[in-house]
């Protein structure tokens, strides 16, 4: 895998100093976890916070979790004593999607040695491996991102296959529920993008951790590897480890649609496949 790690590969270099271990630890539904953080985490680990460092605040536009300014998100890595040359080991409560959206982040921002920790918190004490509730102190940095804005597809591309005008790939992440219009949680209407094919993310993985590499090429073998994707869920959050699952498969043009359902449905004047249930 190029960009999962073990927890007995971390385990084994807890202390280096080239290695940052980061927490993202969070409840998908609210995005705290700063308080799960202060309960329990890896010993040297810093915290990211799913709402307040990995989303920016909502607009009208951008989803219910934006991507958040890329300065301010900068600075938070330079304040936890990250650099250029840092080994980053990203890692949640288990569930994988927080880990996934720091990882696409850092990724963003240019930095190449980011990883998640295959099964998250939960596989770290299944192993018996240590836990703290020590904060630590790191050295501040001056962090000098490389924006890959190829990275992220625009709400304009995506209308472009919605409106048949594209072959690029666009993959619901979803649950297959919530694709088919019967039911949504959260957004105005149920549905899906038109076009767009549904690969629920939750497939991609075997309690917390992702699958072997013979499952996730299988999982994708109607694709064509050199089809550019652009990858979609409700607010950007659970598409992530789809993204690595398409990429472990060996895709190479793959984007995350970042604003995802919830900003597709901000626009009046977009359709719906399979409308369903309204919230509004």
């Amino acid at each position: 895998m190029n960009f999962i790690k073990s927890c007995e590969w971390v385990y084994e270099r807890l202390g280096d100093p080239s290695l940052a271990v980061i927490d993202c630890q969070a409840v998908l539904s609210t995005g705290e976890g700063t308080n799960l953080y202060n309960e329990e985490h890896i010993p040297g680990a810093v915290h990211f916070d799913l709402g307040q460092d990995l989303s920016g605040p909502v607009q009208i536009h951008g989803g219910r979790h934006p991507l958040p300014d890329v300065a301010v998100f900068v600075d938070k890595v330079g304040k936890a004593g990250i650099h250029q040359d840092s080994t980053i080991v990203l890692y949640d409560g288990g569930d994988a999607a927080p880990a996934a959206r720091a990882w696409w982040l850092f990724r963003f921002i240019g930095h190449e040695k980011v990883y998640v920790m295959d099964g998250g918190l939960k596989e770290w004490m299944r192993n018996d491996f240590p836990v703290t509730k020590e904060v630590p102190s790191p050295k501040e940095r001056q962090y000098q991102p490389a924006i890959k804005a190829e990275m992220l597809a625009e709400v304009e591309e995506v209308r472009s296959i919605a409106e048949g005008e594209s072959d690029v790939v666009l993959v619901d992440s979803r649950s297959s529920e919530r694709y088919r219009g019967e039911e949504e949680p959260l957004d105005r209407v149920a549905g899906h993008i038109p076009g767009a094919v549904n690969f629920p993310w939750l497939d991609a993985l075997l309690d917390g951790r992702y699958r072997n590499l013979e499952f996730q090429e299988q999982r994708y073998a109607s694709m064509d590897k050199q089809q550019p994707v652009i990858v979609y869920c409700g607010s950007g959050i659970t598409a992530t480890p789809n993204i690595i699952s398409l990429l472990e498969a060996g895709f190479e043009d793959v984007k995350l649609y970042a604003g995802s359902y919830s900003d597709w449905v901000s626009y009046p004047g977009h359709k719906v496949a399979n409308p369903g249930i309204s919230n509004q």
